[in-house]
């Protein structure tokens, strides 16, 4: 099945349970009225907290529960030097819209804001690059504005050009995303530009991510075969005509940790009871549900589950029930990261200020930081709430190369002040930094992402459902709707369960 339409099916799907929802079936537990069932939750980030709202609207008893102290997983607010930051995702993607929509549904409307500035940089071979504009995930359709930008080298433009000569290389089946843009590009784009803003992303590796799962929107000109750098021009103009324009990125004034908190205080509103501090130890099948053995030494029974935790956890809760999608669900694997704030004296960064929003930095310049945020030149809010100081962060860490993470926090904020001083001239010292460390926190969509995605959904049994930031994307708008895909599924009756899989199955 292409991605465009398992997109499309998978809103088919979650339309069509949605609207089951409120014509449940009467009769027996599990099938009984909306407000007799109850529903489980596990895992208190943004992905099982809508699921919790979500649940409780539609008139189930819900119950979530959070091993952690808190919920909110990576959306969290902490300070430095007394000024409030995000100290996990600072933007949500505006071109989706489930993450400002769901801020709107909790009273955050009026503090949705949009970038003050997206000028955003490469630090490549010692030297601050703007990014090319006309680029799809670093993927080149304007050859100009690459070439101005003086990321490549002439010899790498020229292999660029060439593509538009290549004979045709049609992809068999999903690849990973370096492989078939050097193949019609050369290494060079991958790892000067495909590499830095997909590593900005998932802190993995384009030799390893899969095409299809991380930018799908080239998966037809993959599949076509010819000229990449033509398709991706045409594919941006398109869009372009389309009227898709408009801000890329949103945040929320005062911090995007506002959000989970915002949703939790709503599901509370519709019902949903919140347990922080309590994790599950195991899964046990009964006569009418599930049984949930507690860390606190209680159990709980649901008649359905959701487990909006990170893949491994659920492979483990599944392990004696479901050993099928408990393998798949192994087979994710995790990049630990970590993120460094600092606040400077405003005098730093000299009367011009940072350049743009940030920049990014190709792994094989071997930086520590992989990306770094010039945050309050970025927000207004926070440029006001800073007042005289500026807030900069720098990320650290990708898959399978998280060693810099065993450094201390001091080693942490005195390597990613030496890789800012080199983009940036920024000098002086920090008023004030922290150090957040991120452990298996992003997922990897490995070539086959999709299939394995798949196989997990068809193995899992009644009663039970995944979301999160494993299974079909790992931004704020994805963890979303899967979220609210997962609490449909378990809602609708069996009847429609099993027309939707067979329609699955009859357009795959």
């Amino acid at each position: 099945m292409t991605a465009p339409l398992q997109a499309k099916l998978q809103v088919e799907q979650a339309e069509q349970a949605a609207k089951a929802v409120q014509a449940a079936p009467s009769g027996g537990r599990g099938r009984g009225r909306l407000k007799d069932r109850r529903l489980v939750v596990v895992g208190g980030g943004i992905a099982g907290l809508t699921a919790a709202r979500e649940a409780a609207r539609a008139g189930l008893r819900v119950t979530l529960l959070e091993a952690e102290a808190h919920t909110g997983g990576k959306l969290v607010l902490g300070g430095v030097a007394g000024v409030p930051v995000d100290l996990g995702a600072e933007s949500i993607l505006a071109r989706r819209p489930e993450g400002t929509a769901l801020a709107e549904e909790v009273g955050l409307g009026e503090d949705v804001v949009h970038p003050a500035t997206t000028a955003a940089g490469i630090f490549s071979r010692g030297e601050l690059h703007p990014l090319p504009g006309g680029q799809l995930m670093g993927v080149p359709g304007d050859l100009r504005a690459l070439a101005a930008s003086g990321i490549l080298t002439t010899a790498a433009l020229a292999r660029v050009r060439a593509d538009r000569l290549l004979p045709r290389t049609p992809m068999d089946g999903d690849v990973a995303i370096g492989e078939y843009v050097a193949r019609r590009l050369g290494r060079d784009v991958v790892e000067r530009l495909v590499e830095p803003l997909l590593g900005g992303v998932y802190a993995g590796h384009a030799d390893r991510l899969s095409l299809a799962a991380t930018v799908p929107q080239l998966v037809p000109l993959a599949a076509a075969g010819t000229s990449l750098s033509n398709g991706v021009r045409e594919l941006l103009a398109r869009s372009a005509q389309s009227g898709a324009g408009g801000p890329v990125f949103a945040g929320i004034r005062g911090g995007v940790g506002r959000l989970p908190i915002a949703v939790a205080r709503d599901a509370e509103r519709y019902g949903a009871d919140l347990r922080t501090g309590v994790g599950v130890r195991a899964l046990q099948k009964t006569a009418e549900g599930w049984r949930l053995d507690l860390s606190d030494g209680t159990a709980l029974d649901a008649d359905a589950v959701v487990l909006a935790v990170p893949a491994y956890v659920a492979a483990r809760l599944l392990a004696g029930h479901a050993p099928v999608a408990a393998e798949r669900l192994g087979e994710i694997e995790y990049a630990s990261m970590a993120i460094v704030t600092f606040a400077f004296p405003r005098g730093s960064v000299g009367p011009e200020g940072l350049p743009g929003s940030g920049f990014l930095v190709p792994p094989v310049d071997g930086r520590v930081i992989k990306a770094s945020t010039f945050s309050s030149a970025k927000w207004p809010w926070l440029a006001h709430s800073a007042g005289n100081l500026v807030i900069v962060r720098a990320s650290i860490g990708r898959h399978g190369e998280e060693r810099e993470l065993d450094r201390d926090d001091a080693d942490l904020v005195k390597a990613a002040l030496a890789d800012l001083g080199d983009a940036t001239g920024l000098s002086g010292t920090p008023v004030d930094s922290h150090v957040q460390r991120w452990h298996d926190s992003l997922p990897q969509y490995a070539v086959g992402h999709l299939d394995r995605v798949a196989g997990v959904r068809a193995a899992l049994p009644e009663g039970i459902a995944v979301a999160g930031a494993a299974y079909d994307g790992v931004g704020i708008p994805a963890c979303i709707a899967s979220a609210r895909k997962a609490v449909a599924e378990l809602s609708a009756p069996p009847e429609l369960k099993k027309q939707s899989t067979e329609k699955g199955s009859e357009q795959s």
